[in-house]
């Protein structure tokens, strides 16, 4: 496989430019597949383009489709596509109808089935941090109890993918910081609507969980995702300031706004039992950038390129439909990829050729979502109401997601 690095600073020329750069780390262009033929990209609205092509790998040709946004360009924004709560899900078109966007794809890896816990339902809910319109709905689950493929040497749950309060795109890691303040002590808090919990730690629940069972925050361990959940759990409802009830289980249903629901495991548990009704209580919680920037919208998933390189021991073997990000022009522009699955394109790309797919498109970071039968790009075409699904599910229809990546046209 060749190791030559294309790096183009628009766009528009990106593909055209591939073709004399010939194969890259296993994948190489070979013409777009519009009805046209054409190769230029279609503007969907001002600073936001749709092109798709096919990317020739090791196991077959892939029709890949691309939607480019320029955050310079002030008519647009990019979001959080979300179904309204933390633990739910929704189709990406659905999402996107609702909320307005022109165009969107899926996003994080989420908690899918649950086939190890008897009477313990899937939540819906993402694996990682997500951050919507600044405002923070959740944090990252322990790495043990992660859903989708191993994660490269060197990530963790906490990477992201975010654009800053100054429209600037980058990758990142979230860590949560919160803590527990009553007249005996201080404890740090070990999640934030989080479908799993660390082992002995405690959570927050707030009313963007949405109205299903915490239970399933206790069970695993750090290090097990199928290990029996925990027999040793406690919970705490605070409200103004004041613990208001208590109960010996994680219990479920919606929370009221103002309202935050306090979920303990072993040590957790013992702290939460020595609390009462009445008693002040005040918990706070935020995330907090390794880069130390602020973000106005952040999601999961796990970083491919870095600095046009990728980082070492992506998998180069398993070959599925991706969907992925990359960050090109300085973190001022962003390219939505999601990978087609109908039966013809079906082989996909491994991780390896993926990042190399997105670096011969001019990122110079890239970013792995959820893909396989959740791979989704939707477009609204100009003139529409409503956006339509461009590329074809591998399962045959569109996959209920847990969030995705929305690009909006600006307030």
């Amino acid at each position: 496989m060749g190791t030559a690095t294309c790096r183009y600073g628009r766009l528009r020329t990106a593909l055209a430019a591939l073709l004399a750069c010939g194969t890259l780390a296993g994948t190489a262009l070979v013409g777009a597949s519009s009805a046209s033929g054409a190769q230029r990209a279609k503007e969907i609205a001002p600073g936001v383009e749709y092109r798709d092509f096919d990317l020739r790998a090791a196991h077959g040709v892939a029709h890949a489709h691309l939607v480019s946004v320029d955050l310079n360009n002030k008519h647009v924004r990019i979001g959080l596509l979300r179904p309204g709560a933390v633990a739910a899900r929704g189709r990406v078109s659905q999402l996107a109808d609702v909320q307005g966007a022109l165009a969107g794809v899926n996003g994080d890896f989420f908690h899918i089935t649950e086939t190890q816990h008897p009477g313990v339902a899937a939540t819906g809910s993402a694996v990682g941090p997500e951050i919507a319109d600044g405002r923070v709905l959740k944090a990252a689950v322990p790495h043990g109890q992660r859903f989708g493929p191993a994660l490269p040497p060197g990530t963790t749950t906490e990477d992201v993918l975010g654009v800053g309060t100054n429209r600037t795109a980058r990758l990142d890691r979230l860590t949560l910081s919160g803590s527990l303040s009553t007249p005996e002590g201080m404890w740090r808090l070990g999640g934030l609507n989080q479908y799993a919990l660390p082992v002995g730690s405690i959570g927050a629940f707030t009313s963007d969980w949405g109205g299903v069972s915490r239970a399933r925050a206790t069970c695993g361990t750090d290090s097990s995702r199928s290990a029996p959940c925990s027999t040793d759990t406690y919970e705490v409802t605070v409200r103004g300031g004041q613990v208001v009830a208590t109960a010996g289980k994680p219990g479920s249903g919606t929370i009221p706004a103002g309202t935050t629901v306090l979920v303990g495991r072993e040590t957790g548990a013992q702290v939460l039992r020595k609390l009462y009704r009445g008693e002040p209580v005040r918990v706070e919680h935020h995330l907090v950038a390794a880069s130390g920037a602020a973000y106005s919208f952040a999601i999961g998933g796990f970083p491919v390129l870095r600095h046009g390189t990728p980082p070492a021991g992506l998998d180069n073997t398993v070959a599925t439909v991706r969907t992925a990000v990359g960050i090109a022009g300085d973190g001022h522009r962003l390219l939505l990829l999601a990978l087609d699955g109908a039966s013809e394109y079906r082989s996909g790309l491994t991780v390896a050729e993926l990042a190399s797919a997105l670096r011969s498109l001019g990122a110079s970071e890239g970013f792995n979502l959820d893909g396989g039968g959740s791979s989704t790009l939707v477009v609204r075409q100009p003139g529409k109401r409503a956006v339509s699904v461009l590329n074809h599910p591998s399962g045959g229809t569109e996959r209920a997601v847990a969030n995705g990546i929305g690009v909006f046209p600006a307030s």
